[in-house]
This record gives C-alpha cells, sequence and structure tokens, in this order.
C-alpha cells in the first residue's frame, strides 16, 4: 500500500500557497465534460458538493437522510474556531496550529492541520456572506468564546445551534446549484458499495431506501464525506443512522483505514438512564465556560444525592471537589475532552459519582448566574438549558447539571494524502471520514472547522488537480455499463439476499447493542491488553452468530429499516474487531487511546514516541484475515514533541 502523504516541499506556512500554485487546472469550459460523486451532505459533503458544482462540475450527491438538512453536522452545538484573533488576546494561525497539534497528543500530520488553522478564517468569511446568524457584540462585531484545550477566545458560535446553522449555509449554496441542474440530489439512497475500474475510484453502487432498487452511478471522481463510526459502541451522540459502512465498504475495496482505535469520549453529555436507551445527548462543551464541574468529597454525601436524600444544593462549598480546576488549574473547566473524560470516569470509580446508576458528576452554574444574571446565562445557552430540562425534567437554572462522558466523536478514518486522496486514486475523502488532522484526540469546536474547511477550501482544489492529471481525453468515458459495475452489483445483491435468508431469532439492533457493550467495555475511556484480546474474540464470536441467527424482516423491494440496521450491523460487527486490533497494536496511552499498563504515577497518558510516533494504517486482506499493518511516520518540523501539560 502506497502511503505517500504528497506533503510539499518548503516553510510550513507556505506550503498550501505553493501547492495550490502548482497544482494543475481544468479549464472552466472543460469542466462541464466532468462527472464527481459526493457521498454525504453534511458540512463537508454538502460544501464540496456546492463548490464543485459552483466550479462547473457536474455533481452527483447522495445522502441516506430525507433531506441534506438532517445531516449529523446538524448537532454540532457549541461553535466552530477560527484565527481571527478578534478578541485580541494572542491569537494567531500559529497558536491554532500549536494548540490543535498538541491537543491530538502529537499524532497528527503537521502540514495538514497548519493548513486548517490557515483556512480558518476564511470559514467564517465565507458563512457570514451565506447569511449564518454568529452571535455578535453589541457593537456589531462576531462574538467569541473558549472552548477546551485553549487559553485564548477563538470560538464562533450561534447560540447552541452553531452546527445547524452552518448546515443552513451549505444547504442554501446546495440549493442553489440543485436548482441550477448543476448537482443532482440523490435523498433517501445509502452507498452499498464502491467500484473501481483500473484501480481507481469510478462509481457507487447505491439503494433507494424508499423502492428498494439497487443503481450503479459512474463518475470521475468520488468524494467520500460521510462522517465517523462512534455508533460501533452503540449508545453515543451520534444519530441512530450514522455508521461506518461507506468507510468500511471503501475500505475492503482498498482504501486504507487509519487509527481506528482513536475514539472521543466527550466528557458533558446527559448520563444513561435506562437498559433500553437507544441513544445519548450531547451538552455542549461551551458550557464549561460557565459552568463549573465538581462532584461531593465526601462518597457517603454522594451515595445519599444518588438515593434522592440530599439536595445537592445544600452542600456546602468546602465539601465541593472542583476536580477540573483542583487538577489542572490552568485550563480548570476547559481541560481538553479526553484528559477531562477520564477525570470524571476516576472520580466515579471512587465511589462519588452522583447519579443514580453512579456514573454522573455535576456541572454547575450557580456562580455564573448569580454573577451575570440568569437572563445573561439563557441568552447563551437557553436551548440547551432547555434540552436537558425536557430530556430529565430537572431544572438547569435551579440545580446543578448531571454529566458523565459518552462516545461522541472519531478522530480515526480512511487513510488520506495532504490533497484528501485516499489510498485508492480518485476517491477523497473528507471531514471526519478521514483521518488527518485531529491526532489522538480533538480539541472542542474543531470537527465544524475541519468539515467546511475540506468541503470549501481544500477539495475543490485537490479534485481538480487529480482530474486535470487524468486528461480531458479520460472525462466520462467510464459508464454503468462496464462489467465492473455489474460484478460489484451482483455482490451488494448477494449480500442482500444473505441478511434477508437467514431468518434466525434475534434482531439487528440486539446483536448491535452486545457488540456495543462489549466495545464499550473493553475498548472504551480505557483498555488493556487482556480486555482487548477476550473482545476481539467475543467479537469473532458474535460476528459467527450474528450471520447465524440474526432475523430481518420485510423484503428487500421497499422501505425496510431492518434490512438497513442489519447492512450497518453486520458492517459494524468486522469493523469493531478492527478498532480492537489497532488499539491493541498501539503500545501506548495518547489522547482518547489510554492503555492502562501505560500512564504516569499520577494517572495521565504516557507516549511512547520512539516507537509509536507515526499513522497506524490498516490494509484490507480478505475475510477471516488478519490484516495488514502500515506505518506513515510523523515527523514534526516546527513542533517538538513534549508531554502534553494543562496543569
Amino acid at each position: 500500500m502506497n502511503l505517500d502523504s504528497n506533503i510539499p516541499e518548503g516553510p510550513l506556512a507556505d506550503k498550501w500557497s505553493n501547492h495550490k500554485f502548482n497544482m494543475k487546472l481544468v479549464n472552466p469550459a472543460n469542466r462541464r465534460k466532468y462527472n464527481v460523486i459526493v457521498v454525504g451532505s453534511g458540512l463537508a459533503g454538502g460544501a464540496a458538493a456546492a463548490s464543485l458544482a459552483e466550479q462547473g462540475y457536474n455533481v452527483s450527491c447522495f445522502c441516506y437522510q430525507d433531506s441534506p438538512r438532517r445531516a449529523h453536522s446538524i448537532a454540532a452545538q457549541g461553535g466552530i474556531n477560527a484565527a481571527k484573533n478578534y478578541q485580541n488576546d494572542g491569537d494567531s494561525v500559529r497558536r491554532l496550529f500549536y494548540d490543535t497539534v498538541k491537543g491530538g497528543d502529537y499524532r497528527a500530520r503537521e502540514a495538514n492541520v497548519y493548513r486548517l488553522a490557515e483556512v480558518s478564517s476564511d470559514i467564517i468569511d465565507q458563512c457570514v456572506a451565506q447569511g449564518v446568524p454568529f452571535a455578535r457584540e453589541y457593537g456589531g462585531m462576531l462574538a467569541n468564546r473558549s472552548f477546551g484545550g485553549a487559553q485564548v477566545s477563538r470560538t464562533f458560535y450561534a447560540r447552541g445551534q452553531t452546527g445547524q446553522q452552518l448546515l443552513l449555509g451549505a444547504y442554501s449554496s446546495l440549493s442553489k446549484q440543485i436548482g441550477l441542474g448543476k448537482v443532482k440530489m440523490y435523498n433517501r439512497h445509502e452507498l452499498l458499495d464502491v467500484v473501481k475500474v483500473e484501480g481507481h475510484a469510478k462509481g457507487v453502487i447505491v439503494r433507494n431506501m424508499i423502492t428498494g432498487e439497487v443503481s450503479r452511478h459512474a463518475a470521475d471522481a468520488v468524494v467520500m464525506a460521510t462522517g465517523g463510526y462512534g455508533n460501533v459502541f452503540f449508545l453515543s451522540t451520534n444519530a441512530q443512522g450514522c455508521n461506518v459502512s461507506a468507510a468500511y465498504r471503501a475500505y475492503k475495496r482498498g482504501a486504507g483505514f487509519a487509527n481506528p482505535c482513536y475514539t472521543q469520549i466527550h466528557p458533558t453529555c446527559i448520563p444513561v438512564h435506562g437498559d433500553q436507551q437507544s441513544k445519548l445527548t450531547l451538552m455542549s462543551e461551551s458550557l464549561r465556560n460557565d459552568g463549573r464541574v465538581w462532584a461531593p468529597k465526601s462518597a457517603e454525601a454522594a451515595k445519599q444525592i444518588r438515593e434522592g436524600t440530599l439536595d445537592p444544593n445544600t452542600i456546602v462549598e468546602q465539601e465541593r471537589d472542583y476536580f477540573l480546576e483542583r487538577k489542572y488549574p490552568s485550563f480548570g473547566n476547559l481541560a481538553p475532552r479526553d484528559i477531562s473524560s477520564r477525570a470524571a470516569k476516576e472520580v466515579c470509580d471512587e465511589g462519588r459519582g452522583v447519579a443514580s446508576s453512579g456514573l454522573g458528576v455535576f456541572l454547575d452554574f450557580r456562580d455564573a448566574i448569580a454573577r451575570d444574571g440568569q437572563a445573561a446565562i439563557a441568552e447563551r445557552y437557553g436551548n440547551l438549558f432547555d434540552m436537558y430540562q425536557c430530556i430529565t425534567g430537572a431544572d438547569p437554572y435551579s440545580t446543578p447539571m448531571m454529566i458523565f462522558p459518552a462516545v461522541h466523536y472519531t478522530m480515526g478514518g480512511l487513510w488520506v494524502d495532504y490533497n484528501l486522496q485516499s489510498s485508492i486514486p480518485g476517491m477523497f475523502v473528507g471531514g471526519e471520514a478521514n483521518f488527518s488532522d485531529h491526532g489522538a484526540n480533538r480539541l472542542g469546536a474543531s470537527a465544524l472547522m475541519q468539515g467546511l474547511a475540506d468541503g470549501y477550501f481544500v477539495l475543490p482544489y485537490t479534485v481538480g488537480n487529480y482530474l486535470a492529471e487524468e486528461g480531458i481525453a479520460a472525462a466520462g468515458t467510464v459508464t454503468t455499463e462496464h462489467p465492473a459495475f455489474a460484478a460489484v452489483e451482483a455482490e451488494v445483491q448477494a449480500r442482500i439476499e444473505t441478511l434477508l435468508s437467514v431468518n434466525g431469532t434475534e434482531s439487528p439492533r440486539s446483536f448491535h447493542k452486545r457488540l456495543g457493550q462489549i466495545i464499550w467495555d473493553k475498548c472504551g475511556m480505557a483498555r488493556d491488553k487482556d480486555g482487548l484480546t477476550g473482545a476481539i474474540e467475543e467479537i469473532q464470536a458474535l460476528r459467527k452468530e450474528f450471520w447465524a441467527n440474526v432475523r430481518v424482516v420485510g423484503d428487500a423491494r421497499s422501505l425496510n429499516p431492518e434490512l438497513e440496521r442489519a447492512g450497518r450491523v453486520a458492517d459494524f460487527l468486522e469493523f469493531g474487531e478492527l478498532l480492537c486490533r489497532d488499539a491493541l497494536m498501539r503500545e501506548e496511552s495518547c489522547g482518547g487511546h489510554f492503555r492502562i499498563e501505560h500512564q504516569t504515577s499520577e494517572g495521565e497518558a504516557k507516549r511512547d514516541d520512539e516507537n509509536f510516533t507515526f499513522v497506524g494504517v490498516w490494509e484490507y486482506k480478505g475475510d477471516d484475515v488478519d490484516p495488514e499493518l502500515h506505518k506513515e511516520d510523523l515527523v514534526y518540523e516546527e513542533v517538538k514533541l513534549a508531554t502534553r501539560s494543562y496543569k
């Protein structure tokens, strides 16, 4: 497998500008001769589809939702980072770059991260021009707030619904191109496989989720922007539909899968409240600007709170442990997500958890309300407070929120080079679906930044460069009549028929739930060799049981959510093993990957830079055959490797 990162020569600050100049271009009159497929319509996919169409390419965009507006990007709450330095508090492109590399525990590709920081300001300009209603200060300037892992205020926001507003901006641009006929939108279509011709990605096989029809679609290049794989844990903050299937189909066709063990546990989520719960709810990291995280110092007091016999408001200040402020005084409640999550788990492991399950700590706004007034807090976070009260029945203005870490984001993904091209030529990957920018831990408010950077400012250049290198003579030459399409479609149909024919006794959801429990218990916030080895064996056994006993009701010729779920769970059952293999291979602790065997005397992550400063990229070698590990060494020219400290 070729893992040439294609990082341009020259100083870090000049790489992207020089690279853009040196890339080949497609004449505007020739762009209409090319077809590009974009899979996914969230921030990365929607922005890429709109931008490529605006340039003149013919774009086919696919999403499994009933509208691009329903993409999971809509769920992002807190904000988007950009190095505008409106607060004049010391921010810069270089500081955003450094914070992101450090936040990722020095496991990200330096050049990609610098480019992300470099284009961040352009994103804000683009979105303001689209009419995104960012919060503003009294004088009209765009407002900023702080997020974890930074000591400056660089996060732009639209109350607690930033993702929704940014997605509506991207959707407006996409809708314009749909209206002009440059984008053909395929709602309620799910990708089932990727088609390669002579080694290059040239199309996809999709299923119409309403009619059940399976169809072929050809193009000169394919862009995958299909999000992350957090739902492999079953319970996560992701929407129920989020899945790994598109990325995993690409992996099985030859795309390398990088760092799957880098999964992010978000510290501020509403705790699990029942055995039949299907997903978890995020409470934005922005709340930690004004909320203080604490637990009782006394395990006995925590027990009384769990039993409902003690009001947390009656616990005096001296008996409260503001553990993030105590452990990380320089960053306090805005310590990065991986560190904050482990700190909350540690408190609960000591018996000081306050939720009925014992798994929960407080996020308290008492002091902020006393300082700024309830109206000011409601203006900043009102919709989040309303959401919390609707779900829990508790009023966060008068009693502390209960929070606990939950799976939220995945830093791993399909391997890409500097051009965001996967190891399959002609297949590009944007947003959370690729691995490139966040290393072992993503800082808050950086997901929206990456998705829009990839979609608006990177892919429109790099896809065009690929098409120009292939030459105008190749435009539109591969059609769905090529034998490769028939072969892949036959495989897709056979898999559907197999799922329907097992006719067992257990639902796909039941298998998914069992898989998620295995991975959460043994490859969640804390991992060790014995647990991971056992998890791999358990997943292999569960996968065999799935194919022998799954029951998929309905048929393939109509709307069938159970068939959709079964296909996704089948992929999760394979991918879950890959995730655990990657975690087992990486004998160090870094970011969201915490191996119990590798920690400092203070319980912090202990990296092994000598042996593990690389991207672990897995190559599919066949069913029931161990995948092959490849390594892309990470070379740092500008940043000095150091022990990450937020104290």
